[in-house]
């Protein structure tokens, strides 16, 4: 615990820390760099190219300044932009082969874009995905937003004979404000018995073994990497209209994973 020390002091004063006590951090991105530095290597892998990802997704993703970036103060930036010929750059950030975690309470806080087609999401894949594919190795949704959706986030479940949309629920902002005004907070808390989703503190979906549908397989019981990212299209959110602005950029303050004093 004590080389987690500094850190801890530093993080006191950035941000609110679980509110439960037990928890101690095991990893963490501040995002602290150079203004127009890349994220850290160390930590972040890229998924670049513009296959559709499953979803009939319009963007080409990149590892370029100009779509993911350090602002200088504490924030990562993935920015999208539209080409002169009305296609779009984006990226998706992985810390797939750098860094997996099991159970914990896995959060980030997160200034969201906005605008029809805008699709942002932080989530999880199973670490084992190169083995066994989608949806077996499981996915695991803490924020997903849509354009034509501003004030709601989705929380959702992915695997085997799961329905379509997955396990999901939504968590509207009690001030009924979009969630691109300010940052908010989206977190999970996971154990053996069960997966909570949370935003700013607010538990708004708690899943269990229990609660799957029948042939549904519980596929939460081993180590899941993260993704950040913002696609553009797709057959949830749809294509962007003339009421999309260009640029678009979601803020990420912190990605901080924390476990319980017992594990």
């Amino acid at each position: 615990m004590r080389r987690f020390l500094p850190l801890l002091l530093v993080l006191a004063m950035a941000g609110p820390l679980p509110a439960q006590t037990g928890w101690q951090l095991v990893w963490s991105d501040e995002f602290e760099g150079a203004a127009g530095s890349a994220p850290g290597p160390a930590k972040w892998v890229y998924d670049l190219g513009a296959s559709g990802w499953g979803n009939h997704e319009l963007e080409r993703y990149t590892d370029s300044r100009e779509n993911s970036y350090l602002d200088g103060k504490g924030h990562l930036v993935i920015r999208v932009l539209r080409t002169p010929e009305n296609q779009y750059t984006s990226a998706r950030l992985k810390t797939q082969g750098k860094f997996s975690t099991q159970y914990g309470r896995i959060e980030a806080r997160i200034k969201l874009p906005r605008g029809q087609g805008i699709w942002p999401a932080f989530w999880m894949l199973g670490a084992d995905i190169g083995a066994i594919g989608w949806p077996a190795c499981g996915e695991i949704d803490i924020m997903e937003n849509i354009g034509r959706e501003p004030r709601l986030n989705h929380g959702s479940l992915h695997g085997p004979n799961y329905p379509g949309a997955g396990i999901t629920a939504r968590y509207e902002l009690p001030t009924h404000q979009p969630f691109y005004k300010g940052f908010h907070l989206f977190a999970i808390e996971w154990s053996p018995e069960r997966i909570e989703f949370l935003v700013d503190g607010v538990s708004y979906e708690s899943v269990t073994p229990a609660a799957l549908p029948a042939g549904a397989k519980w596929v939460f019981d081993h180590p899941f990497f993260f993704l950040l990212n913002v696609a553009v299209g797709g057959d949830w959110p749809g294509i962007p209209d003339g009421t999309t602005k260009f640029p678009q950029e979601m803020l990420v303050d912190y990605v901080r994973v924390w476990k319980s004093a017992g594990e």
